[in-house]
């Protein structure tokens, strides 16, 4: 085991993230197994979705690639000594972000006419030799409508980036927008006008440049487990590595997937109320019966989300019980009332083993990504 925490690792604390390098390397197997032909970027931008980005690429070693947002995260995997092709699925958006960007031997993704400049000014400007080839990935806009050049640019964009020195190879890459819903017709539709612009930017490559070939990019953790004709010569996994549901309508367990953090802390009181008193801020809650309430010692400084309702599921000693009142900032409270052993120091799952992510994040109104990014800095993490 080891542990990653802000405070003196000597200094205890209640609230633990403990994550399985088990279970991610299951849910990497998993999804692997759905896309067996293609290779594996794992993305593990906002570290690794909140689980911790060195740890995930230590327990990832089998992937392909990482994707990250930012060149932080990306130079934070190199000085950790991660040696695997790193993409910055972003870009680089100032010509310092570009040198240091190549100098630390990330791949880039080039999605609108700015980068392409940059990369151009670069190649007229840097010395011969300065900057040795990478790997860029040309993003195309198929209905997303955030990055990426319109189709209809795409071969112009292609043939200007085949003749630059520093693009060793050439590759392709999209974004889905609906991949999540079954049977989609947005994604069939984003799949079409993606092969219409493949062909136009696969012609033959007549004198200098680089061969764009047939290597894209298209299927996230959504479309690895449900739109199987996507898969091409990469398959990119977010949010499926860390044992949530990529697809409405179905629970992580279904899709074989297995939560990677459990979010664990310790009741630290028990009241009994009696009927007609309240609980915490605002008084919204109020107790209908005698009542037995325990206070866990967490709140949205941890990272629950504030939006939980009463009635929002937590686990107390293996059991499920009602969070009851609002989330303050270091603690909530729970109706423990029909549990007979409960004690303070009882262990309390906010989320993960026994209590997906998926359903607490549905209580908040929210998505289980925002949950996992928001858990802060004085949490310990624990990695088993």
């Amino acid at each position: 085991m080891t542990t990653r925490t802000s405070a003196p690792s000597r200094i205890p604390t209640p609230i633990v993230a403990r994550v399985s390098l088990a279970a991610w390397r299951h849910n990497f197997a998993t999804l692997k197994a759905a896309a067996p032909q293609s290779k594996f970027l794992a993305v593990i931008k906002a570290d690794a979705y909140g689980h911790g980005a060195v740890q995930a690429a230590r327990a990832l070693k089998e992937a392909d690639a990482f994707g990250v947002a930012r060149l932080g995260e990306g130079v934070e995997l190199r000085a950790a000594g991660v040696r695997q092709p790193i993409v910055l699925m972003e870009g680089t958006f100032s010509h310092e972000e570009l040198a240091l960007a190549l100098h630390h031997e990330l791949d880039l993704v080039v999605h609108d006419e700015t980068q392409l400049s940059m990369l151009e000014e670069r190649a007229r400007t840097a010395a011969a030799g300065t900057d040795p080839p990478r790997v860029v990935w040309l993003k195309l806009d198929t209905g997303m409508s955030r990055l990426g050049f319109a189709p209809d640019r795409a071969r112009n964009a292609a043939e200007r980036l085949r003749v630059l020195p520093m693009v060793g190879e050439l590759r392709v890459m999209t974004h889905f927008a609906c991949a999540d819903e079954p049977d989609s017709s947005m994604t069939r539709e984003q799949l079409a006008r993606f092969e219409l612009a493949i062909k136009e930017i696969n012609p033959p490559v007549i004198g200098r440049g680089t061969a764009v070939s047939s290597v894209v990019g298209l299927a996230n953790s959504a479309a690895i487990l449900q739109f199987p004709s996507t898969h091409r010569d990469w398959v990119r996994a977010g949010i499926a590595l860390y044992g949530s549901s990529p697809i409405l309508g179905r629970s992580a367990a279904s899709l074989g997937l297995k939560p990677v953090m459990t979010l664990c802390s310790r009741v630290i009181a028990l009241r009994e109320l009696q009927p007609g008193r309240s609980v915490g801020y605002g008084a919204s809650w109020r107790a209908t019966r005698r009542s037995r309430i325990a206070t866990v010692a967490a709140g949205y400084a941890d990272g629950l989300s504030r939006h939980l309702p009463s009635g929002a599921p937590v686990l107390v000693a293996g059991r499920r019980v009602p969070l009851v009142g609002r989330v303050s900032m270091d603690m909530i409270t729970v109706d423990v009332t029909d549990l007979d052993d409960v004690r303070v120091g009882s262990e309390v799952v906010l989320w993960g083993d026994g209590l997906p992510v998926d359903e607490v994040a549905a209580a908040a109104g929210t998505i289980a990504y925002e949950l996992l990014c928001a858990v802060t800095r004085r949490v310990a993490f624990e990695y088993f």
